[in-house]
């Protein structure tokens, strides 16, 4: 017995628009933080990123996702060292100002670069900075694993989430 090719074709269509699987992990809670890095000529590039996890205890590894139609993607894509940075409840216009196109996303933000000029920020609620391991392409998003060489955290009261679409 074969399924023909139309048959075979139509089991993998999705059952759902786009917007529908938006409308789903919309659904899931997910903390907010910025990425940074810095580019090819040493600028600072930043971005807001919900797409965080860990990985791994031993060693201590971490993951995030970017789109390839993101502007700052060639930077992290070819970035050895990156942080990313847990929001506190705060930080909502921060992360707003990291996810902005067209702007400096830096102004009036303060921050330090590390040893290996990766910018980090100095009121975050949460900080990993790490080095570039892997990277997976998969789909329309890069995957970035990175491994934890240093981690900080501070006392908020509260980390900022975004569900549903809005930040809270």
């Amino acid at each position: 017995m074969s399924i023909s090719t139309s048959a075979a074709a139509a089991e993998c269509q999705p059952a759902f628009t786009e917007r529908d699987f938006r409308n789903a992990l919309g659904q899931f809670a997910t903390g907010v933080t910025v990425v940074t890095t810095v580019d090819a000529q040493g600028q600072p590039v930043g971005m807001t990123v919900s797409s965080f996890n860990s990985v791994s205890l031993d060693p201590a590894l971490v993951l995030w996702s970017l789109g390839k139609h993101a502007g700052c993607f060639p930077a992290f894509a070819q970035a050895s060292h990156y942080a990313i940075h847990v929001l506190a409840s705060h930080h909502q216009e921060l992360a707003l100002q990291f996810a902005r196109r067209g702007v400096d996303r830096f102004a009036g933000v303060a921050w330090h670069a590390n040893a290996q000029g990766v910018p980090l920020l100095d009121d975050a609620l949460a900080t990993f900075e790490c080095r570039a391991r892997s990277q997976y392409a998969e789909g329309d998003h890069l995957i970035l694993v990175g491994e934890v060489l240093a981690c900080h955290h501070a006392a908020h009261p509260e980390p900022l989430l975004y569900h549903r679409g809005v930040m809270r």
